[in-house]
């Protein structure tokens, strides 16, 4: 065993974590390789050794987020509005994670355990419209909706976009509560065929 694995545990997950506390704490732009090394105390070469490039190490954090909001949306007990009250809380949560998931500039798109997990994660979103009795030749406008909606919350609560707004004011758990109330799914697609 080496001097680092044995200083820092599980090196892989240690990297990630400062990353994701990175990215949450200065933005995407601010992370690096060396940067991270020099964070976690190990040679310049070890996040290259686990992760490759940059690309490589943003690809594992948003793999690793997607598992982390599949989790958290199984969670959610209830209705499709517990998932996107569930799905916005998770991007609370994890806001390291929740900035680099959906960007395909900066992660290796096509990679295969990323897309199963993008794909896991949003068949847990998708199976809370099943719930609100949409008509299935509405299902995928409705399911664009439900996802714009709560995708679109989280961006703005973690852009500060909400901030000192009137109407953004207040917990942001309640607030996101209301605001998916607010919503008929089911109006929203009635013209969609």
């Amino acid at each position: 065993m080496t001097k680092s694995v044995y200083h820092h545990g599980d090196l892989r997950a240690t990297l990630l974590n400062a990353a994701a506390e990175q990215i949450a704490a200065e933005g995407v732009d601010s992370v690096s390789l060396r940067a991270l090394a020099q964070r976690a105390g190990v040679s310049h070469a070890a996040p290259a050794h686990h992760f490759g490039n940059r690309q490589g190490l943003l690809t594992e954090l948003a793999i690793a987020g997607f598992d982390l909001l599949d989790a958290e949306l199984r969670a959610a007990t209830g209705d499709f509005r517990e998932v996107a009250v569930a799905y916005i809380r998770f991007a609370r949560n994890h806001p390291g994670h929740f900035d680099v998931m959906f960007r395909h500039d900066l992660v290796r798109a096509d990679d295969e355990r990323l897309i199963t997990a993008r794909r896991n994660s949003g068949t847990e979103l998708r199976s809370g419209i099943a719930g609100l009795g949409v008509a299935a030749s509405s299902a995928p406008a409705a399911e664009l909706a439900a996802w714009s909606v709560v995708h679109g919350f989280a961006t703005l609560w973690r852009e500060g976009a909400l901030a000192d707004s009137e109407i953004g004011d207040g917990d942001p758990e309640q607030l996101a509560r209301a605001t998916i109330a607010a919503i008929d799914f089911t109006a929203a697609t009635a013209g969609h065929k």
